[in-house]
């Protein structure tokens, strides 16, 4: 038996403080934290409680203030997979729309929590001497890893893409408790310090297990991340090298939760095989409707506003039979009547919908809907082996949704999203995942799909495709590409069917260097988004910019 190195009282201390600001780092030193082990237990604690706390910042308390829930929103909400149904006073709507202000409390909060974060981490770093005993060792692991992914979220979120060049301008490095200058490293100094510190979580939690469930990190959570972040720096032999070692000879499928129960594998995340490392909740912290499932739906709680683009629902709708359907919940008012819907302009700078009822005409065998005393039929043709449906109007031809007859907010149909609910039955509780084994068999296929093996890159998609119930001519081939040309475009599409609303899309996107299509219905601007449009990178929070100086985003 593992002999634990936290003593009773520290024990009852954390089972009675889910809700609690840990701030031991705040109150205890260097030296404190290096003679007494529980104490860097207990630092270590609170390091993964202010992902998911509440705290105050600047005097007040914001119930919605949690670095989870901003990271998840402003990393998401950049992409195409979202569409927001209307303006919102809530932050969130900044980073959907590219609208920008260094003042606004998302950002501030983000920045100010991540950095307590990493100096927690750099106290139980700098404070626990290797080889002491394995379980020390896998302590400070964990924290090597806690302030990798602090540094790497921020990365993404501050700064230009790493395929845009070592030496733009990154965010600031704490990789010591005793940084004494303020200054902006270069991207690549933090993808350095990231790799350095993954590989250190590694090497420390070679010899330990993880101390509990999926909340907690282990030495695979670790490599994954590794994995992400090779795959980011366009290293992509070591990506596939280290996703190989990862498996050591297991199968893929075998780290996946199975088709049976993936349905239901967010609400039971912390207990999956598949999940490398999740931000643990408990019942005692459900967020209510300041919970990151809020806002993307309504169930006896929720604002519900925030709903699948059309580009999403044209993809995942491409086989009905994808299980992927299943966190996608419509709310649909009928189950007979249909109805269709298209994109048109708005007086303001975006797109809203035209929505009708419509009929069925059996002569015909089409839907219809009368514009004055003429019948305007819905109809079908098939663009790279999928049908789409259309209609004629006016003389111009309008790509629309047929579906059946559904709830709508402000003319947006409600396309619930279901990933962050229903833990434990409560539809605003879950444990938001932050890296899964169906990332990583994507992360090998990328890079297997840019070092043109394209044989080992569609047998990683299909292993994920297999497990969401795809099958036979479903699955892709040399000889069975479903449309596409390239397969780097297969495992795109592919990651963007497994990864919505994760956080991924954007970065996808634009550190391949390519555009990404908004031009769909929502409060977005119409527009198709290059990746080295300046708009993708958040401002430095005003906070920071005046007390420390340093330059600001342009």
């Amino acid at each position: 038996m593992r002999k634990r190195i936290i003593p009773t009282i520290a024990i009852a201390l954390l089972m009675v403080s889910c809700e609690m600001d840990y701030l031991p780092n705040d109150k205890l030193t260097n030296e404190q934290v290096g003679q007494d082990p529980a104490s860097a237990e207990y630092v270590t604690e609170g390091n993964y409680s202010m992902f998911k706390d509440q705290m105050e910042y600047m005097g007040q308390l914001y119930s919605g203030n949690t670095y989870v829930r901003h990271y998840l929103q402003m990393s998401e909400f950049i992409g195409d997979n979202a569409c927001l149904a209307g303006r919102t006073s809530d932050p969130l709507y900044e980073a959907l729309t590219y609208k920008r202000a260094p003042n606004l409390y998302n950002i501030s909060y983000l920045w100010w929590c991540g950095y307590k974060i990493i100096n927690g981490t750099n106290s139980v770093i700098e404070s626990v001497q290797d080889g002491v005993s394995a379980e020390a060792d896998y302590l400070k692991g964990e924290n090597y890893f806690i302030r990798a992914i602090v540094h790497f979220h921020f990365s993404t979120l501050w700064s230009k893409h790493y395929s845009l060049g070592r030496d733009n301008m990154g965010i600031v490095l704490r990789e010591s408790s005793s940084n004494t200058e303020t200054k902006r490293a270069t991207v690549g100094e933090v993808y350095d310090l990231v790799v350095s510190d993954l590989e250190n979580a590694i090497r420390l939690m070679s010899q330990g297990t993880r101390r509990g469930n999926a909340g907690y990190i282990s030495k695979e959570a670790a490599q994954g991340l590794l994995s992400r972040v090779y795959l980011y720096m366009g290293e992509d032999d070591k990506v596939i090298t280290l996703v190989n070692e990862m498996l050591a000879g297991a199968s893929p499928d075998s780290k996946l939760e199975p088709s049976s129960s993936y349905p239901m594998y967010f609400a039971n995340a912390l207990n999956s095989v598949e999940t490398l490392w999740a931000i643990a909740h408990t019942t005692r912290e459900s967020r209510g409707s300041s919970s990151i499932g809020s806002m993307y739906l309504t169930d006896g709680q929720g604002w519900g506003e925030i709903y699948a683009s059309d580009p999403m629902l044209d993809l995942l709708e491409r086989n009905k039979n994808d299980l992927r359907n299943s966190f996608i919940k419509p709310k649909n008012i009928s189950e007979t009547a249909y109805m269709v819907r298209w994109a048109i302009p708005s007086d303001d700078d975006f797109y809203q919908n035209e929505l009708r009822d419509v009929e069925f005409d059996a002569g015909a065998d089409k839907y219809f809907f009368m514009e004055g005393t003429s019948k305007v039929f819905v109809e079908k043709e098939t663009i790279n082996g999928y049908e789409q449906s259309y209609i004629n109007l006016n003389g111009e031809k309008l790509r629309v949704r047929l579906s059946l007859k559904m709830e709508n907010r402000y003319g947006w149909p409600k396309y619930f999203v279901t990933k962050f609910s229903y833990q434990d039955g409560d539809p605003m509780l879950s444990s938001p995942v932050m890296l899964r084994w169906a990332e990583v068999i994507l992360n090998r296929a990328e890079a297997y799909a840019r070092t043109n093996n394209t044989d080992k890159a569609l047998e990683d998609v299909n292993t994920i495709r297999m497990r969401a119930g795809l099958s036979g001519n479903q699955l892709f081939s040399k000889t069975n590409m479903l449309g596409y040309t390239d397969v780097l475009d297969i495992v795109l599409d592919e990651r963007r069917l497994e990864l919505a609303f994760e956080g991924h899309r954007a970065f996808d996107i634009y550190r391949n260097k390519r555009s990404l299509d908004r031009r769909f219905s929502g409060v977005q601007t119409w527009e198709v988004v290059e990746h080295t449009d300046n708009r993708l990178q958040y401002l430095i929070p005003l906070d920071e910019i005046t007390t420390s100086g340093i330059p600001q985003n342009p």
